[in-house]
């Protein structure tokens, strides 16, 4: 699969090599998740939200949207006070969630935790992707700490970005499920 045609966000990364690398690590979690390509538009963004038509592939566009958008205000105002790099957080961004190809399955006529899933969330997952594809330990940091798994401890600028960025995408639809 090339990611492009789900992200057409990448090709605002300058480094083809991690361009490169994002699309092999996206097509390894489709592989080793036992997914179609054809399906990676109906999988859920997240199983916590009931019976959502929200797939992954909207999700993650939304959130590395969002977290460029920030940083590019965060830019405007702070400048050179702040350090942000832009191809981090866009592989950061694109990246956050590809563990869930291997945290979901399909069961009970939708779909569910894998049994993978049941013991390791889809921040462990996909931080071991983008090891497994030697990706920057900056962008597997992003990803291990998205969310509420890295509540506790560091995270950079552009992990603080996603992190916010990917929670003003997840709570409303939770939050919306609950009353």
């Amino acid at each position: 699969m090339n990611i492009g045609k789900y992200f057409p966000e990448v090709d605002r990364i300058k480094d083809e090599n991690l361009k490169t690398k994002i699309n092999e690590v996206w097509n390894d979690a489709l592989r080793l998740g036992g997914w179609e390509e054809s399906e990676l538009e109906e999988i859920p963004f997240s199983l916590l939200a009931g019976d959502t038509d929200i797939s992954l592939i909207t999700h993650t566009r939304a959130v590395t949207d969002i977290a460029i958008k920030i940083a590019e205000v965060l830019e405007d105002y702070y400048g050179e006070k702040l350090s942000i790099d832009f191809d981090i957080l866009i592989a950061g961004g694109l990246l956050h969630d590809v563990g869930k190809l291997l945290e979901y399955g399909r069961g009970n006529g939708g779909y569910v935790k894998s049994s993978e899933g049941k013991y390791l969330r889809h921040p462990f997952s996909g931080t071991s992707l983008a090891f497994a594809h030697n990706l920057p330990v900056e962008i597997q940091h992003i990803i291990a700490v998205h969310s509420h798994e890295g509540d506790k401890g560091f995270r950079s600028v552009e992990a603080i970005i996603i992190n916010h960025a990917d929670f003003v995408n997840f709570d409303p639809w939770v939050m919306m499920k609950r009353y």
